[in-house]
């Protein structure tokens, strides 16, 4: 059985006071993705009561470059009660398999050199999250001389997601690689991660079974609703009330491929009135922004990054919404951006395997997206004809419902502060 998360009842057992270290590579301020878990998670626990630090990067993400008002640089901040050791790293401008290789090992080892100065802080928990994997040595080291409970947080199976798309060929190296892994997530206290796919995939991988906890992201589900007006946001983006929106917003790199956007978009461009609005940044944006230009594609707009005051207007703007992924990528990188679509009660057309957690979540909750084939633009570009031609109501209630039932912020964090305090008190 899997590690038995705390219950209601046991949490007066486990009042325990703790002071606990989250340690990755992406923080807030970054927008998407994993520093804006991270900053939510820590933030949070500071507001519980709990003496939190964070070991991270200065902030780049999705652009690939070091936010305006941040250096490269080790410092030290404290935000809303949080205490902040950015680290410096190595930022390429293009990414290659060798770059993101050197980007993650400069990480780890600038971070690595930071946590020695930290070894006074002996926190009860440090938490640490891949990526990056790099990290987990010193981490490991870390709890060894503190005294700290380890706990590896899994957000993306990078070593997975790697092989999952091709960056890396099989062999020798491969499999060494993957024991290498399997080494380490046996050497911490729990592992985590934020679906069940995923924590079979760490049982797959030699980790004992009550050391498995499932820790899955969530939405802010009083503030994404889909009771917001995202009319004035459609008119100041210049679209029509009459214009059907089909949005794709956040990270644009290779392992998303939407390319396969571009191309539906090309075949149905005879739509006067439907748009393909693409929001975010990464490392495949300006090349996405390309091709676009050199087919003459004016039905696709691409937008920065929104601030997040503005997310639930843009969601609930949108008729229809993307998540777009790979072959192999479905289970290795779960798409975080699916819980705010979820808890807005929107339409969205996800690609992803049958029998991936995406796939078997759409099985289970007939009506919550509409899930087909990767990298199929034929039939990509039939949903998307047979979706927009259903009228569909503009709330997705089976979304909505879902959402409100198992991603509330308050209920996982609730849950996640007590089974920490829980993993605290054991010997």
């Amino acid at each position: 059985m899997y590690w038995k998360p705390c219950q209601a009842s046991e949490a007066t057992a486990v009042n325990v006071m703790m002071r606990f270290v989250l340690y990755s590579i992406n923080y807030s301020p970054e927008l998407t993705g994993i520093g804006k878990y991270n900053g939510e998670l820590a933030e949070s626990l500071s507001a519980r009561g709990i003496d939190t630090h964070v070991i991270t990067a200065p902030p780049y993400y999705p652009e690939w470059e070091i936010h305006k008002g941040y250096r490269n640089r080790w410092s030290k901040q404290a935000d809303k009660d949080v205490l902040i050791y950015r680290c410096p790293l190595y930022v390429p401008q293009k990414i290659t398999l060798v770059r993101r290789l050197i980007h993650l090992s400069s990480f780890a080892l600038s971070s690595a050199f930071r946590s020695v100065s930290l070894l006074r802080l002996k926190p009860d928990v440090l938490f640490v999250v891949q990526p990056t994997l790099f990290c987990t040595p010193a981490a490991l080291l870390y709890c060894k001389l503190t005294g700290a409970k380890s706990v590896m947080h899994i957000q993306d199976y990078e070593i997975d997601a790697m092989f999952g798309l091709g960056m890396m060929q099989r062999g020798f190296l491969v499999s060494t690689i993957k024991r290498v892994e399997s080494w380490l997530m046996a050497r911490f206290d729990l592992i985590s991660t934020i679906s069940h796919s995923m924590l079979e995939n760490a049982k797959a991988k030699g980790v004992d079974t009550r050391k498995l906890l499932l820790f899955p992201n969530w939405a802010d589900i009083d503030f994404v609703t889909p009771d917001i007006d995202g009319s004035s946001l459609k008119e100041e983006w210049g679209f029509s009330t009459e214009d059907k929106i089909v949005l794709y917003a956040g990270n644009m790199g290779e392992k998303q491929g939407l390319e396969a956007v571009l191309e539906a978009a090309e075949q149905l461009q005879n739509n006067a009135q439907l748009h393909f609005v693409m929001v975010g940044a990464g490392a495949h944006a300006e090349t996405l922004a390309a091709i676009a230009v050199e087919r003459n594609l004016t039905n696709v707009h691409f937008k920065p990054l929104q601030p997040w005051e503005r997310v639930p207007e843009m969601l609930v703007m949108a008729d229809l919404h993307l998540i777009i992924q790979k072959c192999g990528a479905a289970d290795a990188v779960l798409p975080s951006k699916l819980t705010n679509i979820l808890s807005a009660g929107g339409h969205a057309i996800v690609t992803a395997e049958q029998d991936t957690e995406l796939g078997i979540l759409a099985e289970k909750y007939p009506g919550i997206y509409e899930r087909i084939e990767p990298e199929n633009t034929e039939q990509l570009v039939l949903s998307l004809n047979d979706m927009l031609n259903r009228n569909l109501d503009k709330r997705n209630k089976i979304a909505r419902d879902y959402a409100v039932g198992y991603l509330s912020k308050d209920k996982i964090l609730d849950r996640f502060e007590h089974d920490m305090k829980k993993l605290c008190s054991t010997i």
